[in-house]
């Protein structure tokens, strides 16, 4: 696309500057001419990554001037002849080729288009409109990634995740805002939430231990095509958000994994008052101490295993069977009944929706 573009500039110089003009890429091939036999040729003698910034430099009769937008020139501008004008006119030219360069990414780039996609900039009509202009591949599968810097230091998280997925063609990495950053991955299909979570956690490992960044990721689910990598990335901000509440200690979060916790967080939190008032009598919930949360939560986590329990938690089998009992009395459920264990878990997790409050997309 950079060819056509700089071609059409460089066919409406020629007249004006009456001499041989056009533009070499990074492999010193020439990719635009005013003199169309030129293009395709080659300079095995151009290096651009030889160059020393983007100074000007004389060839075999021409004078280039590299441009770009990376630290290493992508392109270099050349005019025929080594003289005062040929160096005027190079400076000239490659302000505007990179003027224009910059300005056409910007509307047209892969990655400004999947940004606009996920943060539903682009009418649902367009996008494959638009994919198609880019030759966009639209028949693939992508999951998208929302990675939330938690603390850090003078390293850029950007940089680094960018460095780790660099395949522009495929996988983009943008930032939405100061601490959150979006990758978009592409897959392949099928693939399992476990994967996903590998991939999730080689991010957040690097990020740790070789940058001393901090750093959870939400993991939206897979998709087909386009259109739904909107769809996946709210999935994977509600990941946060409901880990955040539910799963504080956890820095990687699946939206396929999230469970009932999922139902709690698109529940109003007049239902969820509701429910704990019919659940539990005035106050019997705010009556249990930390000590008895802790011997529930361990309850729950051996299976409403009795001894299980009452081993890990180092106490006579006896002593939990009273802690229950005194549980019972104050709630009116039973934790050793399925059914009571079942609405008294859905009730603590009300209760912690409610406490915290989260933002709701």
């Amino acid at each position: 696309m950079s060819n056509r573009l700089f071609q059409g500039v460089v066919h409406q110089m020629r007249d004006t500057i009456d001499r041989v003009v056009g533009v070499i890429d990074d492999t010193a091939t020439v990719i635009s001419c005013s003199d169309l036999t030129k293009i395709g040729g080659r300079n095995d003698y151009i290096s651009l990554d030889a160059v020393d910034g983007n100074e000007i430099f004389v060839k075999d009769g021409y004078t280039y001037k590299p441009f770009g937008t990376r630290i290493k020139p992508d392109y270099a501008v050349f005019v025929e002849g080594t003289d005062e004008l040929a160096a005027k006119f190079c400076g000239v030219l490659s302000i505007s080729l990179l003027t224009i360069k910059q300005y056409y990414d910007e509307k047209y780039d892969r990655n400004n288009f999947i940004k606009n996609v996920i943060l539903d900039n682009i009418l649902p009509g367009d996008i494959f409109m638009k994919a198609k202009e880019l030759h966009f591949n639209t028949d693939v599968s992508r999951a998208v990634l929302l990675i939330r810097v938690i603390s850090s230091n003078d390293i850029s998280a950007f940089d680094v995740v960018q460095n780790l997925f660099p395949d522009k063609q495929k996988d983009f990495v943008f930032n939405i805002s100061e601490n959150d950053i979006v990758l978009v991955k592409e897959i392949k299909s099928p693939i399992g939430s476990k994967d996903l979570e590998k991939l999730a956690r080689s991010i957040v490992d690097t990020l740790g231990s070789e940058f001393y960044t901090k750093a959870v990721v939400g993991i939206g689910t897979a998709v087909e095509g386009v259109k739904d990598l909107a769809r996946s990335f709210k999935e994977a901000q509600i990941a946060l958000e409901v880990g955040k509440v539910f799963d504080t200690e956890k820095a990687i979060v699946c939206y396929d994994n999230l469970g009932i916790a999922r139902l709690i967080y698109q529940l109003p939190t007049t239902l969820c008052e509701m429910f704990l008032r019919e659940v539990f009598k005035k106050g019997s919930i705010e009556s249990l101490d930390q000590e008895t949360l802790f011997t529930i939560q361990k309850f729950f986590e051996n299976n409403l295993n009795v001894s299980e329990t009452s081993r890990k938690l180092f106490v006579h089998r006896n002593t939990l069977v009273y802690r229950l009992e005194k549980i019972k009395k104050l709630t009116g459920l039973d934790l050793r009944e399925f059914d009571h264990a079942i609405v008294f878990k859905v009730a603590l997790m009300v209760k912690k929706y409610l406490t915290a409050n989260p933002i709701k997309y």
